[in-house]
């Protein structure tokens, strides 16, 4: 008989827990459990970053690990977002807002074509260099809700419509330069999807009627390919034409989203078990068979935009995505509450529940333990260090307070009185930065040295109920209210321990009175929730740039934040409603070998 060593060129090799990075396909004999395993590739979508802003019927392009989307609506819109594998950031803005458009290519190199502006239906594409878009040569017949594949130079475009009823089967084929029609699709469609490249595309679904019909291109003409199991409109696609990927979309009147998926081999369409966890109709996609990209669209109906990503992989590794988990709730529901440590070892104190509270809370990573009290009630204070050694400062009234891990002590004051400001850094080395000394705003930078506080490098943008990270000589501050002028700002500024220079990474979006881990780094840092109006948008810092993560669960802003990275963190308190006491814990992106269990059957 064939032995497994002779098959594979291995032996099932014996351990008493399951290997961490085992090989796919080895086999091995768990003694504890008393079974043999193996790691398997499976399919499976999980949770990516979300958009900086919901949208439907809009195009992508790229890859999972280097996306592109762009167009939309709810009102036609022209940025676009870029996505590096975990988040999204900002883009190159088209010339043209529009929606119901195409789109193909690399995140360095794309192409969109086609749509609606809001008036008559485009003709217009441009080329996107990875940071601006520019004017090309227009289709020869405007159209909107069709399907793109292939590349920047050497694009496909099939279907669509023309006019308020009139379906299309035109195909036109793009060089870099122009489009030059070529012979029809079979069937005329709009709300199409497409996959692959210029000489093997391939189109499937669409309407109206929903439709199950996929065709095949081969550079010159369009042939019958195999029959979907669920026919619908509206929906996505990414892959090539022998092994492609069809999700979501609508099959009802009105619109309701789907969560199907189906696979294509180059001849048959298979229901896929992993189906999106977000129904979704109008998608953006990109990616391949292994790796792809879900990217907006409605749900749960034609009317609401939705900003939420999913990634496709088809791998031995089951990635989970990054998401906020409710924690156990304060004991003391209040607004402007301060806060620092880490997620499972965190103090919040002070806030306004109405008037100044001194009220301070220990976290142990499940719930919330009252301990002494600040010894001035006040709100909208500074805060810098840990559970159990750290610095509460500015704030109204302007009082600072050390903590010891059980008692808080009187310490100098901030040599100006300010509130809602920045804050870095640990309870003997802190920075205050930004703020609202009354009636104004402060670009104004204090030092803490143990002892007494001293100025430091001014922020090159005044600012009030801004945010910070980091350590004294270390520092990154960003978000707020900025002055002169007024208005929310995304700006990002990064301390050397003696001046501030400006980053060319930005929010994605701007606000204020949002929580940060002030325990956190200046080069890996997140910012969630703010105002106004209360979101609950988390973005990390990667040193270079913000990156959409997942959203918190409740949209709201002066609340508190605690945590060591861009992969741990607490918001606890906030407002609306006008205090709560709930508490949200967030954990990054993870992944893990999928070992499965052999059995006989």
């Amino acid at each position: 008989m064939t032995t497994y060593k002779e098959i594979s060129g291995k032996q099932v090799k014996n351990y008493s827990s399951d290997p961490a990075n085992d090989a796919e396909g080895q086999v091995w004999y768990n003694s504890t459990s008393g079974t043999f395993k193996s790691v398997l590739s499976v399919g499976a979508w999980s949770s990516g970053g979300n958009m900086a802003s919901a949208k439907r019927f809009l195009a992508g392009a790229g890859t999972q690990i280097a996306g592109l989307a762009f167009g939309g609506q709810p009102i036609p819109t022209n940025p676009s977002e870029e996505y590096n594998g975990s988040g999204w950031s900002t883009g190159g803005n088209m010339t043209s807002a529009r929606c119901y458009l195409a789109g193909c290519g690399t995140q360095t190199a794309a192409l969109a074509f086609g749509g609606n502006s809001g008036g008559p239906i485009d003709a217009l594409t441009e080329e996107y260099d990875g940071s601006s878009w520019s004017e090309v040569g227009d289709l020869n017949t405007a159209r909107a809700y069709l399907a793109g594949m292939g590349t920047q130079t050497a694009a496909l475009a099939a279907g669509g419509r023309d006019g308020p009823s009139t379906l299309q089967a035109v195909t036109e084929e793009y060089n870099g330069t122009s489009w030059t029609e070529q012979n029809d699709m079979s069937t005329a469609r709009r709300m199409l999807a497409g996959a692959g490249t210029q000489t093997a595309g391939l189109v499937f679904g669409g309407g109206t009627p929903n439709s199950d019909a996929t065709e095949e291109y081969d550079g010159t003409s369009w042939t019958a390919g195999g029959t979907m199991n669920t026919a619908r409109r509206y929906l996505g696609g990414f892959g090539i034409q022998t092994s492609a990927i069809a999700i979501g979309g609508s099959n009802t009147v009105p619109a309701t989203a789907l969560t199907t998926v189906e696979s294509y081999d180059g001849s048959t369409w298979t229901t896929s078990p992993a189906s999106l966890a977000t129904g979704r109709g109008g998608p953006a996609a990109a990616g391949n068979t292994t790796a792809g990209l879900a990217i907006g669209g409605f749900n749960p109906d034609f009317g609401t935009a939705i900003s939420a990503t999913e990634e496709y992989n088809f791998s031995a590794t089951v990635t989970t995505g990054a998401a906020w988990a409710s924690g156990g709730n304060l004991i003391d529901a209040r607004r402007y509450i301060s806060g620092f440590g880490t997620q499972t070892a965190a103090l919040g104190f002070g806030g306004f529940s109405p008037g100044a509270v001194g009220n301070t809370e220990s976290y142990d990573g499940t719930s919330w333990t009252e301990v002494n009290n600040l010894g001035t009630a006040s709100y909208g204070k500074g805060a810098a260090g840990t559970q159990t050694a750290g610095l509460a400062f500015g704030g109204s009234p302007g009082v600072s307070e050390s903590w010891d891990g059980t008692n808080w002590t009187a310490s100098p004051a901030l040599n100006t009185d300010r509130r809602v400001f920045g804050s870095a850094g640990l309870q003997t080395a802190a920075l205050a930065f930004g703020g609202r000394p009354e009636p104004s705003t402060s670009a104004a930078t204090e030092e803490w040295n143990g002892s007494s506080w001293t100025a430091g490098g001014a922020l090159n943008t005044a600012r009030r109920n801004n945010s910070g990270a980091g350590t004294q000589t270390a520092a990154l501050g960003f978000g707020g209210y900025a002055e002169p002028g007024g208005g929310l700002t995304g700006a990002t500024e990064e301390y050397d321990g003696s001046s501030w220079t400006t980053s060319p990474g930005t929010m994605n979006t701007a606000r204020m009175a949002m929580a940060t881990n002030v325990y956190g780094t200046q080069s890996l840092a997140l910012a969630y929730a703010g105002t106004p109006p209360a979101t609950a948008a988390t973005e990390s810092w990667n040193g270079t740039s913000w990156i959409t993560s997942a959203n918190m669960a409740t949209a709201r802003g002066q609340l508190g934040g605690a945590g060591t990275n861009d992969t741990s963190a607490l918001a606890f308190g906030g407002t609306p409603p006008t205090g709560t006491d709930a508490t949200e814990e967030f954990t990054g992106e993870t992944s893990a070998v999928n070992v499965k269990t052999l059995t006989t059957s």
